[in-house]
């Protein structure tokens, strides 16, 4: 049921064709100074008390005020979906595909949670207000054009995370709004925790995520991605953002000696085959150290690349720690 994701889901328009030549070809070892920086601070592990709220302001500035707990929400993109299963509540509807995650609902449950019609891009506002809503969640640089038509019907909360900390934010925010306080905290120091264990014993491999659905591909970078964001403090993680101009190239990738690959396939439709397996029609993937040895792993793309909250952090850390040892 997903569709062409947002830029925080992955920025299409940074893909560059395979094999194309980009300038830094055979860029040196990242220094060990660039690496200590780019881990940021050891992660605390304190989890400071929630408290129930009816109005907040969270970190993008957005108010939400309402009268009472919510109990009927709409999840209008997985982050929304990731917070309420770690609360213990399931939406009343959803636009994304996690909840049917053997993590999650798994695939039975998840059959019984209603799917928002017309897309991830443009979603159906009748069909939003169908489900009588207290609550929509949406992701503000996609969907929050849908604020007026929703405006005198129901609270629409527009949430724009781009970092870990942005999404244990809004899991705190959310648990205060529905009085889950408890299992907010729960879910933030079983978070917290996981992350200072994989920081406590970081491999020296260079590890890489790519994303894509053809020979078109991308590269995910810390500041521009959640997930990225997390792998300098428990891998050599050398890749950064080159905005809206660029990506990396095949020959790039390749001089940077990738020890072990993540590779997420995002299709938009019914799915046509593996982007590894289309990336190894070109002779330079085959030269890749991870691809030589066989440490390529093709990772569930509804967790890495769009669930982002705690829950699907956590299932990335247990996976690529895993994978880097």
């Amino acid at each position: 049921m997903l569709r062409s994701p947002s830029r925080f889901v992955r920025s299409w328009i940074t893909a560059a064709l395979v094999g194309s030549v980009l300038v830094g070809c055979g860029s040196s070892a990242e220094p060990a100074s660039d690496k200590a920086a780019a881990a940021g601070p050891k992660t605390d592990v304190s989890v400071e008390p929630i408290k129930a709220a009816r109005e907040l302001t969270d970190a993008g500035g957005v108010k939400i005020s309402l009268e009472k707990e919510p109990e009927r929400i709409v999840c209008l993109f997985a982050l929304c979906d990731d917070i309420l299963t770690e609360l213990g509540i399931v939406p009343t509807a959803t636009n994304s595909a996690l909840l049917a995650h053997p993590d999650f609902l798994g695939e039975e449950k998840a059959k019984q949670v209603d799917v928002i019609p017309g897309g991830f891009i443009a979603p159906e506002v009748e069909a939003i207000l169908s489900h009588k809503p207290d609550l929509v969640i949406g992701l503000e640089d996609t969907h929050g054009k849908l604020a007026p038509a929703l405006k005198d019907a129901t609270t629409f909360w527009p949430m724009q995370p781009e970092t870990w900390e942005d999404s244990v934010g809004y899991l705190r925010d959310v648990a205060a709004l529905t009085g889950r306080t408890g299992e907010g905290e729960k879910a933030e120091k079983t978070f917290r925790t996981k992350l200072a264990e994989a920081e406590k014993a970081p491999s020296d491999k260079t590890a890489l995520i790519i994303y894509g659905s053809d020979e078109n591909f991308g590269v995910a970078t810390p500041g521009t991605d959640v997930v990225a964001g997390l792998f300098p403090k428990f891998a050599d993680y050398p890749w950064k953002s080159r905005g809206v101009e660029g990506s990396y190239s095949l020959e790039e990738i390749l001089a940077r000696d990738v020890d072990v690959l993540f590779v997420e396939t995002l299709s938009f439709g019914e799915a046509d085959g593996k982007l590894s397996e289309k990336l190894a029609k070109n002779p330079l993937w085959g030269k890749i150290p991870a691809v030589r040895n066989g440490d390529v792993h093709e990772v569930n793309s509804e967790v890495w690349a769009k669930g982002r909250g705690t829950r699907s952090l956590g299932i990335v850390l247990d996976e690529a720690t895993a994978a880097l040892r």
